[in-house]
């Protein structure tokens, strides 16, 4: 529920899914975790309240939080047993289908939106999919790293994952960055899978279970990652799409030139001028699959509660995981809904 300018990070990991055409959303969550429910619910009094005072561009900005075309149903994770273990707990409701992993906290921004891309790459190879970036070797210990022959435009056919190895050992220079689109067969790993480090039970333990039977490929996307599990990518990323946002990005650009100069604030703005501003009512692409989008909470020792999210395209299902700032989660919850018209009503 971490905002980056005016939206939570969970709100950009769901209008993700919707652009690739998902419109059914199951969450599953943790004890003390309703903020997220709440800020997906459709808030009545406040939609009745813009609609006698005529603020349609506030009326649309809330009714754009979860479009009517879209569902969302909720189920919990009892104990934080790791990602790999918050995918099972959807199985049921994701219905075996395939399965594509989204760290919300992993904030992406391509054109078109990356897990478009990974469906449109899934759909044509009928294989399970993992993101890549590339990296530096030296920042190979945070990653989990790749090896692979390469397999066509974008596209290598992967043999195995180091889990954060030395630089010395890296297999190559491509690090997975957390989108994954996974066959149906994952969940009966994972079921297998033992508990592993932190007695939990990893996905990446089970796609590395899967890629002894199945082809898996790995996808370098096309687009820009920003890590707001940390502070500096959480500070990249405000930057970013604040430099984007209508009603601030003139104001903010000044301030930048004033503070950092004028030819690099020029830089700056000039490299966003094509990039439009990511509207809350994301433009969902029609598919000829129904399309479910599930979410949940996966555990772990984390900078932040991560979120899943699955959903489910036929024999497709996709996993979001986004971070959850805890109590600044419930006092940030209203930021587009709450506060901003409360704000107006003043």
């Amino acid at each position: 529920m971490l905002p980056v300018v005016d939206k939570p990070l969970i709100q950009y990991a769901v209008e993700e899914a919707m652009a690739a055409g998902i419109t059914e959303m199951i969450f599953v969550t943790g004890r003390s975790k309703r903020a997220i429910e709440d800020h997906f619910d459709k808030s009545h009094e406040i939609e009745a309240e813009l609609e006698a005072r005529d603020k349609e561009k506030l009326l649309e900005l809330v009714r754009g939080i979860l479009p009517s075309h879209v569902t969302c149903m909720y189920v919990r994770q009892a104990e934080a047993l790791g990602v790999g273990h918050a995918v099972l707990c959807a199985e049921k409701m994701a219905g075996g289908g395939s399965s594509a992993v989204v760290p919300a906290d992993d904030l992406s921004d391509g054109q078109p939106p990356v897990l478009a891309q990974m469906v449109d790459v899934f759909d044509h190879y009928h294989s399970s999919v993992i993101g890549v970036e590339e990296i530096d070797r030296k920042d190979s210990k945070s990653y989990g790293v790749i090896e692979g022959k390469p397999w066509d435009d974008g596209l290598f056919k992967l043999s195995r994952v180091v889990e954060k190895p030395e630089p010395a050992f890296a297999p190559s220079n491509f690090g997975v960055v957390g989108r994954y689109v996974l066959m149906p067969r994952i969940f009966e790993f994972l079921r297998k899978q033992k508990p592993g480090t932190g007695n939990e039970i990893q996905l990446t333990d089970g796609i590395e279970a899967l890629l002894k039977e199945e082809q898996v490929l790995a996808f370098r996307y096309r687009g820009q990652r920003f890590d707001c599990g940390s502070k500096l990518g959480y500070l990249k990323a405000t930057v970013e799409f604040a430099l984007r946002y209508p009603e601030v990005k003139d104001e903010f650009s000044d301030y930048l030139r004033a503070q950092f100069g004028v030819e690099e604030a020029e830089k700056v703005k000039e490299s966003r001028r094509t990039t439009p501003w990511p509207t809350t009512r994301a433009s969902a692409r029609r598919s000829k699959f129904e399309r479910r989008f599930l979410a949940g909470k996966a555990g772990g020792a984390q900078r932040c509660a991560p979120f899943v999210f699955v959903a489910r395209v036929m024999r497709f299902a996709c996993f979001l995981i986004t971070c959850d700032g805890e109590v600044l989660a419930e006092v940030r919850l209203g930021i587009l809904v709450h506060v901003v018209a409360r704000e107006q009503f003043v």
